[in-house]
């Protein structure tokens, strides 16, 4: 009878482990609803599906700056030795920029100075703000030498000759919008005579519709480029700011809403790349780096416009409609597409940074509801965050990009590493979503990432 017994519990044992086993197999491969809980099973996310922590938001963005620190030297070089100098006694053709992977005085550094000087004020990082001060002052400095030596060698290929001669709102605004920022309110700043070019340029010498929203004659005449929001806008709101006078706010105004009433699309909430006049009817195409700098022009105009400006109202307006029509085409990666409403055309690293940051940014100034864009930033950082590789270089990023009219050129457009489009919205992401992180609470409910003010 006791090895009945026995062996009644050792089979009973069997079944219950047999049965646990079961179970946890039914768990992992599916089961059935009535053996197992379902909703438990871990999704195969192609991102991480998480709230970032500090210290990994900012280990990505120290990967990048040790990337960039080192490949973007700021000093001038003898070319007969190799060796640096700062001899700026006479002019010397022989006398060059030290070059790196990219270069200083493009206007995705401007960005990039920007955001290095976001990411010290999220981070309390110095090194950050320092690497932006360096260069920008390195740049006053040594202007005033290499405008000599155009002066005495006429043919002389200026290697600063976009910050000497803008010819185009590329060459001026995203760097004047960092140089403004960098001089923190100190108007005797040796940058000025910079700044002032750049503004001149912006205010007064780019060609301009009748109704004076700023265009190109190329790809053909009366062009809008909606990339020019963000080389033009940043930069007066910052003067605006810098000096008091109100008519740079006025300009800043008139641009997002003059390229807002012909560029955007409100039954999808996005803009168009470009506008030709004349051009009837016009083709569309969504490109999404090109509506990331429209929405990142008007946050950084909402930043310093003063609330009582008439055309405040306005602005936030259209960034929040904006940002809506962005949120309903993020893919189920966390990336947007090049093209954001062709599901079929690659997903792009740039332009996903940037609407990470626009969004963040808006919870943090209060723009946007946290519950409904908290989640898809998050999501959206997460996937940036992959693009970052061991050397701190982002990937996938599209590179410059003009004007078309058909969509092959815009889903063959190639990416590079050497993009450099991608790192100043990495970098402004990290931040951002820094800050966020430390303001909000997010939490997983029910499996989902969401916001709780708990």
């Amino acid at each position: 009878m006791k090895s009945l017994g026995k062996m009644s519990m050792l089979a009973a044992a069997c079944i219950c482990t047999t049965a646990g086993s079961l179970q946890a197999q039914y768990v992992k491969t599916g089961g059935s609803d009535a053996t197992s809980p379902l909703h438990l099973l871990k999704p195969d996310y192609p991102v991480p599906y998480e709230t970032p922590s500090q210290q990994k938001i900012k280990a990505v963005a120290d990967k990048v700056f040790a990337y960039l620190d080192a490949t973007t030297p700021y000093a001038l070089l003898d070319k007969r030795t190799g060796q640096v100098t700062t001899d700026l006694s006479k002019p010397d053709t022989n006398i060059i920029l030290q070059t790196g992977d990219y270069r200083l005085t493009s206007y995705e550094w401007g960005v990039t100075y920007s955001a290095m000087l976001r990411m010290s004020e999220a981070s309390g990082d110095k090194k950050y703000a320092d690497y932006t001060h360096n260069r920008v002052q390195f740049l006053a400095k040594v202007a005033p030498y290499f405008s000599q030596m155009s002066k005495a060698f006429p043919q002389y290929r200026n290697p600063l000759k976009q910050v000497l001669e803008p010819h185009a709102l590329d060459d001026a605004g995203a760097v004047c919008a960092a140089m403004i920022k960098s001089a923190n309110g100190n108007l005797q700043t040796p940058m000025r005579p910079l700044i002032d070019r750049y503004m001149d340029f912006i205010s007064n010498k780019e060609f301009r519709l009748a109704d004076k929203t700023l265009a190109r004659n190329r790809p053909l005449p009366n062009s809008i480029w909606l990339d020019d929001l963000y080389m033009s806008v940043p930069a007066l709101a910052q003067m605006g700011k810098f000096t008091g006078n109100n008519a740079y706010y006025d300009d800043a105004v008139r641009q997002i809403l003059q390229f807002s009433e012909r560029m955007f699309n409100t039954g999808k909430g996005l803009y168009m790349h470009g506008w030709i006049q004349g051009m009837e009817p016009h083709p569309q195409f969504h490109w999404g780096r090109a509506n990331g700098w429209a929405l990142m022009a008007m946050s950084e105009l909402l930043d310093v416009l003063p609330a009582s400006h008439p055309g405040y109202a306005k602005v936030l307006k259209q960034f929040q409609q904006h940002a809506a029509g962005l949120a309903a085409y993020q893919s189920g990666s966390g990336f947007w597409h090049q093209l954001l409403d062709r599901s079929d055309s690659y997903l792009e690293t740039s332009a996903t940074a940037i609407y990470a940051y626009c969004m963040a940014h808006g919870i943090n100034k209060g723009w946007l509801d946290a519950k409904a864009f908290g989640p898809a930033v998050l999501l959206a950082w997460n996937a940036v965050s992959t693009k970052v590789n061991d050397k701190g270089q982002v990937e996938g990023t599209c590179v410059g990009t003009g004007m078309g009219f058909e969509p092959a050129f815009y889903y063959h457009r190639p990416v590079n590493v050497f993009a450099a489009h991608g790192y100043g919205p990495v970098l402004l992401a990290c931040a951002e979503v820094m800050i966020l992180t430390q303001q909000k609470h997010f939490k997983l409910n029910d499996s989902a990432l969401m916001f709780t003010e708990q």
